[in-house]
């Protein structure tokens, strides 16, 4: 089996140093074995793994949730409806992520219409607003 250094991992995974030593702290890595003089030596399967992580990550999972699919991609009797569960949850995590992000966009652009930017900051209705202790309407 060929191993590589954690500075080729992390260049053929397209990471830093820091985020395998992250990952590995995290236990979504596996830490790897070393030579006498120290050095961590991976086997292939990390850079997969690694790379694995990072695309889960880019489609919005968390560590802890990355965590789970691992450990079912790496179990024998896992099945892919407990792979689907968890993206279809993930995809409901994003659409209330993106309706709370769409109704914070519309309460700020009422405030900005409320706001001709003429005057002193004291007196901008959008500071006045976001005082009060009821909040922006």
């Amino acid at each position: 089996m060929r191993t590589i250094s954690i500075g080729k991992l992390a260049k053929a995974a397209g990471v830093g140093v820091e985020t395998v030593r992250f990952y590995e702290r995290k236990g979504l890595l596996d830490a790897p074995s070393r030579k006498d003089s120290g050095y961590r030596q991976y086997d292939d399967g990390a850079v997969e793994r690694l790379q694995f992580i990072r695309r889960a990550q880019q489609v919005g999972f968390t560590l802890k949730e990355i965590q789970d699919l691992l450990s079912l991609r790496d179990d024998p009797d896992a099945r892919r409806a407990d792979i689907r569960d968890r993206a279809t949850g993930k995809v409901a995590d994003i659409d209330a992520k993106v309706r709370d992000l769409l109704a914070m966009r519309e309460s700020l652009v009422r405030l900005l219409t409320s706001c001709d930017g003429d005057g002193p900051a004291s007196g901008c209705p959008i500071i006045t607003a976001l005082g009060d202790k009821n909040g922006p309407k």
